[in-house]
């Protein structure tokens, strides 16, 4: 029997995991995937927005600033890769300067700090690759860029060390209730849980209406994204955004918090929940738009193409509420675009929502805010020949692009929430994210996590089930 139960392992579900794990309570979070951070959280633009969009007296307008606010110390301590590096959204004409002004007195509304707009000669002084058409600009000091596979893994793997549960591969088929809920696994176990909050994504509608009467609808969003090597990353120094429009926030312009540079997204509703494919048309549109921004990118330096859905509910805000008709049942749905940004102060938010649903809440005084994970690159020339000293492993590279070390491989697949693929050791330390992509780190990192989980070279997996690499020996 569980106190809560989360639907969801993505950066919200992870939010509100770690903050349970402040107080005594036996907490579990439920993924269907192999892995958590596996749908939007690992396919978004990677941006902590300053939040003069949302509109005033929204829930999207008062999460975004506080999350925004909250970022920093959070990355601080659980050793996530964090910038404020300050976003600039761009006009083009006197009616964009229009729509930057309503941006302006939006943002001030909702208290977002050190908003200006800027004249055509600022704009250069910032950033002096943007296209000469530009007229002007709204600044904001306060936009970060974040790694979120990074934060979700790290909030999840904190909130296991602090006593929270983790079953991953183990999708919701049901849920009951009689006294307590009776949560159907795909696994065919049931777990029991006293509350529970609807974190799913793009799937949180089909998770309300296993229990619940139907009360919004999720559409998939798709966009599709460019990622280009680090010799772009320096093109710009600021996320620069286009003019809003109806679609979302537009084809976005922004260097990354590992040194590259991130063009994108398109906006288009889908209908397939896990449709993350690209199109060559879409990516086309793409290239062509971010060309209004800039024409200095260089296409042919791109080393990824991706997709990500972003959860579009049919209401105008973001959904945090017990459900009307059941009692005990929290959904947190619609996470779209500033979802990232607020879900440190979404987490905080639903722990008072479920302590108002009747839920006792102790502090856990033996929680542990800090994770600490060992990032080699960034170290000092004495601390590098200290950790060798110490572990040798740390002295082999095994990604050259990235610079990643076996002993920090090894760290990812040894840790709480430890890798058991490819792709989640990628996430957590970066080998086969530069420029060649895994070409030459790839066989490595395989042979490392054959060594480590001791298994055979041919169930290393890629990903998902069934993703295999190898299938024998040639010879």
């Amino acid at each position: 029997m569980y106190d809560v139960a989360i639907v969801g392992a993505g950066v919200i579900g992870a939010s509100i995991f770690r903050e349970l794990t402040k107080y005594n309570l036996k907490v579990i979070i439920l993924e269907k995937e192999s892995d958590v951070a596996m749908g939007t959280s690992k396919a978004n633009s990677a941006i902590v927005h300053a939040g003069y969009d949302p509109k005033e007296g929204t829930l999207m307008a008062r999460y975004n600033v506080k999350g925004n606010e909250m970022f920093e110390d959070i990355c601080k301590e659980l050793s996530v890769p964090f910038k404020r590096n300050g976003s600039l959204i761009l006009a083009f004409s006197d009616e964009d300067m229009n729509t930057l002004k309503g941006l302006y007195e939006n943002g001030n509304k909702n208290k977002v700090k050190g908003l200006r707009l800027l004249s055509k000669e600022e704009v250069f002084e910032k950033e002096p690759n943007v296209k000469d058409t530009v007229v002007g600009a709204l600044y904001a000091p306060t936009g970060g860029i974040v790694g979120p596979f990074e934060y979700t893994i790290a909030l999840v793997e904190n909130g296991i060390d602090n006593g929270g549960h983790i079953r991953l591969g183990a999708e919701v088929e049901s849920i009951k209730k009689d006294n307590d809920f009776k949560i159907g696994l795909s696994t065919g176990e049931v777990v029991e849980a006293k509350y529970i909050v609807n974190a799913a994504g793009v799937y949180a509608d089909n998770i309300h209406n296993m229990i619940c009467k139907k009360a919004y609808t999720i559409t998939p969003r798709k966009g599709e994204y460019y990622v280009m090597d680090k010799d772009q990353g320096k093109l710009m120094s600021h996320t620069i955004f286009q003019c809003p429009s109806k679609l979302g926030k537009g084809v976005l312009v922004s260097p990354t918090v590992h040194g590259n540079l991130i063009v994108g997204p398109d906006s288009h509703d889908i209908e397939d929940k896990e449709d993350t494919s690209t199109s060559r048309e879409q990516l086309e549109f793409i290239r062509e738009t971010s060309q209004k921004t800039t024409d200095k990118i260089n296409f042919r330096e791109s080393i990824r193409n991706f997709a990500g859905l972003r959860a579009l509910a049919d209401r105008d805000d973001f959904i945090v509420e017990e459900a009307k008709d059941v009692k005990g049942f929290i959904d947190v749905a619609g996470m779209k675009s500033p979802g990232l940004s607020s879900a440190p102060a979404i987490g905080e938010d639903v722990v008072l929502i479920l302590e108002k649903a009747g839920l006792k809440l102790k502090e856990n005084k033996n929680f542990n805010k800090y994770r600490k994970q060992i990032h080699f690159v960034e170290l000092s020339a004495k601390e590098k020949g200290e950790l060798i000293k110490e572990n040798p492993k740390y002295g082999r590279i095994i990604c050259r692009c990235e610079n990643i070390t076996e002993g920090e491989i090894v760290d990812s697949i040894k840790r709480t929430l430890g890798a058991t693929t490819l792709d989640g050791v990628k996430r957590r330390c970066r080998p086969g994210m530069g420029r060649c992509q895994g070409g030459f780190c790839g066989p490595r990192v395989q042979e490392i996590l054959s060594r480590e989980l001791s298994i055979p070279m041919e169930d290393v997996k890629l990903e998902t089930k069934g993703s295999y690499i190898l299938t024998g020996h040639t010879k």
